[in-house]
């Protein structure tokens, strides 16, 4: 059999691997900076990228077979997999509830968009920020509002005494402080 003619496959075509789930039924907050950085992106890929890569795919293919065409086959695979992207952050937009945290500028209660500093019981002192999903980046301090300590913290106010459940067991946290970003 010719492999002109059979259909390549990676396997993950219709799934992102690494890319996390949404609980069933809930909404996809996200903060308007993280939003328009996923439309940025959505914009980029349709508008730029994608049409570059149609453009060597096509050129790759008139220069005859196809099989032994490196720039063909790649082409077709980075195609794929712009394509897979662009149905990903469609999707994910599509769903989208932006919620921004200005609003709660000056409240001492923990809402999506907060930073919130906490000490657990051993006195190691840690400050995380509460964002959506797509947005948020553990190396930067940022977490996902359907994290554990997020969903400990939500709703908790300054000074309060809270019990998070991690996989070594129940840890004591207590919210020092609670902040949000000023309006521009």
């Amino acid at each position: 059999m010719s492999k002109a003619f059979t259909k390549e496959t990676d396997g993950d075509d219709d799934e992102e691997l690494g890319l996390p789930a949404l609980p069933s039924g809930a909404r996809n907050y996200i903060t308007p900076v993280g939003y328009a950085r996923l439309r940025a992106e959505l914009f980029t890929l349709m508008d730029d990228e994608r049409p570059k890569v149609v453009e060597i795919v096509h050129w790759a293919a008139s220069n005859g077979d196809r099989s032994e065409n490196g720039d063909y086959l790649y082409g077709k695979k980075r195609l794929r997999e712009i394509d897979r992207r662009i149905r990903f952050l469609t999707q994910r937009l599509e769903i989208a509830e932006v919620v921004d945290p200005v609003v709660h500028h000056g409240s001492d209660q923990v809402f999506f968009g907060a930073t919130v500093t906490y000490a657990e019981a051993s006195g190691t002192g840690r400050t995380v920020t509460i964002l959506g999903i797509d947005e948020a980046d553990s190396l930067q301090g940022q977490v996902s509002w359907v994290s554990p300590i997020a969903r400990t913290l939500l709703k908790a106010r300054q000074g309060d005494e809270l019990k998070l459940l991690t996989p070594a067991g129940v840890v004591d946290i207590e919210v020092l402080q609670v902040s949000y970003p000023k309006a521009p």
